[in-house]
């Protein structure tokens, strides 16, 4: 019987790389159409007002404003863009 395995591929190098999900923009900053505000997995935040969701979940802003953080029914988190008067 061997003592160690024989030489064969290595089990390393298969780690995949980060897909940089997360927050892109956050409360109160001013934002323009088409602009990305979170690159998520599911839907951990909701769309709100003047937001759309995109085939990845990922939210992104349809009109100009400021962006606001909150929570709606259900309890759920939500992102909505306000329009400045």
């Amino acid at each position: 019987m061997a003592t160690s395995k024989s030489g064969g591929s290595t089990q390393n190098n298969r780690e995949s790389h980060s897909k940089r999900l997360g927050c892109k923009l956050f409360d109160g900053h001013r934002v323009f159409g088409g602009e990305i505000i979170v690159r998520q997995r599911g839907t951990h935040i909701h769309p709100g007002k003047q937001v759309l969701r995109g085939g990845d979940d990922t939210l992104f802003v349809t009109a100009p404003g400021v962006i606001k953080f909150h929570f709606g029914p259900k309890g759920r988190k939500y992102v909505s863009v306000i329009n400045p008067q």
